[in-house]
């Protein structure tokens, strides 16, 4: 038994190396920051610690094993690496410490780019949603799901597609890091309400119809899970949009205020 156990431990801990220099990378750039700019919130550290263990559990450990055989952790799998995840990274403000801690002309070059009608494009609300959701009604609706499961290759682009399109939703809806390509809080409040409801018809929709290979009593389970907690991690995006919104409409009127005192 323990001969068995230690190539797959073995296996678990060269998928975790990644994962750890992420996390050293992130911190080192932190000290770099501090030695020139105001020090880095020690709250953002903690948020990006905590997206990356969160997206490591989706693909390693207990969660990642039971998802191959189970339709419930599956889906525990989907909303920590598709929802959870990428919400804590894009709090932790990564892009923001990037542009701190490289030289300018590096900095100017991602600057460059992040205002490059490609980002434009797909950063825009619309485009990241139908990116998101579209991948899930793909994944869940046709052979793909069955087909991942039998192909390592395919899964690991799966699961890469889940967590890019997560994450590129979520800051196309709330604005942590520079984003030249802004739309307006009316914009986006319609796209993650309407992204809401997609997500919603789809875990219905599994419910009735079970993917290919997955019984009906998982789908019915697995279907409540992503429900509920879909609903609940959006919920969070949507309190801290009308937060953000709230902070800039009382910017907005202390300006106002400001400059017809001074009149």
């Amino acid at each position: 038994m323990h001969h068995n156990d230690y190539p797959m431990n073995l296996v678990s801990f060269l998928w975790l190396i990644p994962f750890i220099l992420i996390i050293f990378l992130y911190i080192l750039a932190i000290n770099y920051s501090n030695k020139v700019f105001r020090k880095w919130p020690f709250y953002r550290t903690i948020l990006f610690i905590m997206g990356i263990i969160v997206i490591a559990s989706a693909c390693i450990g207990p969660i990642a094993e039971n998802a191959h055989t189970n339709f419930v952790f599956h889906m525990y799998s989907h909303l920590l690496l598709g929802m959870l995840g990428p919400l804590l990274i894009a709090l932790s403000a990564p892009m923001t410490l990037l542009l701190r801690s490289i030289p300018v002309p590096a900095a100017r070059k991602v600057s460059k780019l992040l205002k490059s009608k490609y980002i434009q494009t797909v950063s825009h609300p619309i485009i990241a949603s139908t990116l998101n959701l579209g991948g899930l009604w793909l994944l869940y609706t046709t052979k793909l799901f069955e087909a991942m499961h039998h192909s390592w290759l395919l899964a690991l682009i799966v699961h890469l597609h889940i967590f890019l399109a997560g994450y590129l939703f979520t800051i196309s809806i709330i604005y942590i890091d520079p984003t030249p390509h802004r739309t307006s809080f009316k914009m986006r409040s319609i796209v993650i309400i309407l992204y809401m409801a997609g997500h919603s018809i789809l875990s219905k929709w599994i419910y009735v119809n079970p993917p290919r290979g997955v019984s009906k009593q998982d789908a019915e389970l697995g279907g409540m899970t992503m429900y509920y907690g879909g609903d609940f991690i959006d919920v969070i995006v949507v309190i801290i949009l009308w937060y953000q919104l709230y902070s800039s409409s009382r910017v907005k009127k202390s300006t106002t205020l400001t400059s017809y005192s001074f009149n």
